[in-house]
């Protein structure tokens, strides 16, 4: 067939699937399969300082359309196979030879038709764990390649295109997200306060968000998150590590913290010490050690400063039921 003659693929029979809905072509099933680890609804990247991550968002300066969508992956995370197929490869999307410049053709044989290419689509910037061979919907493809390496600050993802260059949006919402990516409130900050609850106010100022900062010319763009001196901190959501973070700038006792990236959410801890500043985080795992802020500013009530990177208001996402 021409699938055959132009990716040079062995004979594909029914055979390889293991159950009769997956012999349908992928667009016949609604939707595809969750593609990465952490991003169970296939969310797609929005807008940040290198471009916009949906189907027909500028390229080359307005000169070209984007011609994919990018997927939301943490750098290093898990990738799955969005429909059951055939496995071509390696893809150069970049044609450098830099650190994301790989990935995968996945096809999908059209059985009732000689002459048809069937359905293909390219996932790239993540490196599979074999380049030939059959696959099923869901099974584990590979992992996402260190795109913060090449692009620091872009929000990381898979670039998903169809092979004849189509608008595969449609097909990416999977039909039932699992169950406990329901609750999307974060995990406990910090061992001891099990609710997360929020600094009040003390001599040296407020710790909610949009408290008066700098004699009430500035306003507090996070939350104080209270953590006793040298106590346990954990990682509130899941994701990609990047730091440290001098929110200082003068190296004092308290000048230390870690940024953590992930599907829809990017949240900076401040006054701690992490166990490391790179790599991928679970949402609950040991993220590091409170520092001694009373040794910088004695009798404050001591808190890991918590701010979303965008500068939004992340109160909703630490209220874990207290009061109610």
């Amino acid at each position: 067939t021409m699938l055959r003659m132009c990716f040079n693929i062995p004979s594909f029979p029914h055979k390889v699937f293991g159950n009769q809905w997956d012999i349908h072509p992928p667009q016949q099933h609604g939707q595809w399969a969750q593609i990465c680890r952490g991003n169970p609804s296939n969310k797609i990247r929005g807008c940040d300082k290198y471009g916009c991550g949906g189907y027909g968002a500028d390229r080359h300066s307005g000169k070209g359309k984007h011609v994919g969508v990018d997927v939301i992956c943490a750098d290093g995370a898990t990738v799955y196979a969005p429909f059951s197929g055939q496995l071509s490869g390696p893809i150069k999307f970049f044609h450098n030879g830099n650190a994301i410049d790989d990935g995968i053709h996945l096809m999908f044989p059209d059985f009732t038709s000689p002459l048809s290419q069937g359905y293909c689509v390219k996932l790239v910037c993540i490196h599979p764990i074999r380049y030939h061979g059959t696959i099923q919907r869901g099974q584990e493809l590979g992992r996402m390649l260190p795109m913060q390496r090449v692009f620091p600050g872009i929000v990381s993802h898979i670039h998903v295109e169809n092979c004849d260059r189509s608008d595969p949006t449609h097909l990416l919402k999977p039909a039932v997200p699992p169950f406990p990516q329901h609750d999307r409130r974060w995990a406990v900050v910090c061992s001891g306060n099990p609710t997360n609850e929020i600094r009040g106010c003390d001599r040296y100022g407020c710790g909610y968000y949009g408290a008066p900062r700098k004699n009430g010319k500035g306003k507090h763009t996070g939350v104080d998150v209270i953590c006793a001196d040298g106590a346990t901190v954990y990682a509130p959501v899941s994701g990609q590590l990047s730091g440290p973070i001098k929110f200082f700038h003068n190296g004092n006792a308290i000048d230390d913290g870690v940024q953590i990236s992930g599907p829809g959410v990017c949240v900076r801890l401040l006054c701690i010490h992490p166990i490391k500043y790179h790599g991928i985080i679970e949402k609950g795992q040991v993220l590091g050690k409170m520092l001694p802020m009373q040794r910088v500013f004695p009798g404050i009530t001591s808190h890991i400063h918590v701010e979303n990177c965008d500068r939004s208001d992340p109160t909703s996402n630490l209220e874990r039921g207290k009061g109610k």
